[in-house]
């Protein structure tokens, strides 16, 4: 029972930092109807730049204010420099794009920084209370799932109370008819490109120090997870990324605790496979689109 208890706790931590992310995919694809594969180098680029922050100033919060502002600068000018660019007659097209942009940011990070793992601090002790000699969460954890819960929220306020919410929703599903009602389709995807790479950013500076350290390509088997707990959840739904999130976070916990660590990566395959042929829309998917 005390393994039973740990694994979940352990399962729901790492869950939480995978549903920041899927929030972010969520975010782009509500906006631009895109799934953006480059979102997790986007990430590591803004946390190597408030990792430089932080050296130089030695202020932690300093360096994570400095990520969300290189998050949001980053979003504006992939969007504006390269995907504004991209032919969205193929959903393939982007997908091409975004990997290219991979290497390449992944290539600068390299160049720039060296391969090399580096260690991030955290701003909390990641040392676990225990309850009954049973290690539950620590101050880092619930830090993690207070940042995760206000971005759903604010998130889900955007989207479904305020105009420029449902004017980004517009521009995606419908942007010649945005445009005769005058809005800006171009600025309302700028905008949900700048939110969400800021939204990753929050998750990059969430996830890294629970990994292996600081590296070009840190993000990447987190970004399967995340990706994962956003298909799982809904591409269209906030609230599915985060139950989502939580929903791999345990399943790999679980896994890897009652069979073998290795497995686990499979594990959630499976459940992408049986999402995807069961409800291919996620758990949280809307039967019918919402017309704004």
């Amino acid at each position: 029972m005390n393994e039973f208890v740990y694994l979940t706790f352990d399962g729901l931590s790492r869950g939480a930092v995978y549903a920041a992310f899927a929030l972010a995919l969520v975010l782009i694809w509500r906006a631009a109807r895109i799934v953006n594969f480059a979102q997790g180098a986007m990430a590591v680029a803004a946390v190597y730049v408030a990792y430089s922050v932080t050296s130089a100033t030695g202020s932690y919060w300093l360096g994570f204010a400095v990520a969300i502002l290189a998050g949001l600068v980053l979003g504006v000018t992939v969007e504006r420099v390269v995907m504004r660019f991209v032919d969205h007659s193929s959903p393939l097209n982007g997908v091409v794009v975004a990997l290219g942009l991979v290497l390449v940011i992944q290539g600068v990070l390299g160049i720039l920084y060296g391969n090399e793992f580096r260690p991030v601090e955290t701003p909390f002790s990641r040392d676990a209370f225990e309850v009954g000699g049973v290690a539950l969460l620590s101050r880092y954890d619930i830090f993690v799932f207070v940042a995760v819960g206000a971005v759903v929220g604010a998130l889900t306020l955007l989207f479904t109370r305020t105009a420029i919410g449902l004017r980004m929703r517009a521009a995606a599903f419908a942007p010649d008819v945005s445009r005769l009602l005058g809005v800006s389709v171009g600025g309302m995807l700028t905008l949900g490109w700048a939110l969400a790479a800021a939204v990753g950013s929050l998750a990059g500076m969430l996830v890294v120090p629970t990994e292996l350290g600081l590296h070009p390509t840190a993000m990447d088997v987190v970004f399967i997870s995340a990706f994962t707990a956003a298909v799982v959840g809904g591409l269209d739904s906030p609230i599915g990324a985060v139950v989502g999130g939580l929903v791999v976070g345990l399943l790999l916990s679980y896994v890897s605790g009652y069979v073998e660590p290795t497995v686990a990566p499979m594990a959630v395959l499976l459940l992408l496979v049986v999402v995807l042929l069961g409800r291919p829309g996620g758990l949280f998917s809307s039967s019918k689109a919402r017309v704004a």
